[in-house]
């Protein structure tokens, strides 16, 4: 795996590189917030709660766990249900995969739209969350599921600049921001 730079803090960044289980909550916690935010969560999370073993995780109170979201700064603009789709999230990586994060796009050798059927499955992952993920799985993590970019669709194109997976410096930041003020715009211009 590459060191990702999604959040312009290098320890949030390391800790994304190194642990599948806080990219996933990453790419979970990217919903109504900036992005780089959201990925700097699992950091917040590890810090306050001491660990991201999803284990201990899914099994924590989950009043406690929604205190940890809501200390300042907050991991999540929404954090009663932000906290309840990371414990769902971890419960399912338990039951699942063992607590083996990775085996979700690692264990039977799965092609790219194996990986897709498995992100999909997962507690608040829909269609494109999924694909953004197996995406940012297959250009940045070294993912070299068979036909990952197909099952990615406009995601895993080369050269664009779409998602998270695309954000390798700010200037590429920049670039993606671009293109989803774009494309609001003009689904705005045509509702």
């Amino acid at each position: 795996m590459t060191s990702l730079r999604i959040t312009d803090d290098v320890d949030a960044d390391r800790l994304l590189s190194e642990d599948p289980l806080a990219l996933l909550i990453g790419m979970l916690l990217d919903q109504q917030i900036a992005m780089e935010t959201a990925f700097a969560g699992p950091a917040k999370i590890r810090d306050r709660f001491g660990t991201l073993d999803p284990r201990a995780i899914a099994e924590a109170d989950a009043d406690a766990f929604v205190e940890i979201f809501r200390q300042t700064p907050a991991v999540h603009r929404f954090p009663g249900s932000m906290a309840g789709r990371v414990q769902a999230l971890c419960r399912s990586v338990v039951d699942e995969w063992g607590g083996d994060t990775s085996a979700i796009w690692t264990t039977g050798d799965p092609d790219g739209r194996e990986v897709l059927r498995r992100l999909t499955a997962l507690p608040g992952f829909g269609d494109q969350k999924a694909r953004i993920f197996l995406a940012l799985l297959g250009k940045q993590c070294g993912l070299e599921a068979a036909g990952w970019r197909e099952a990615a669709g406009a995601y895993g194109e080369a050269g664009s600049y779409r998602s998270v997976a695309d954000i390798v410096d700010p200037d590429s930041l920049t670039r993606v921001r671009e293109t989803k003020r774009d494309m609001k715009a003009a689904a705005r211009s045509t509702a």
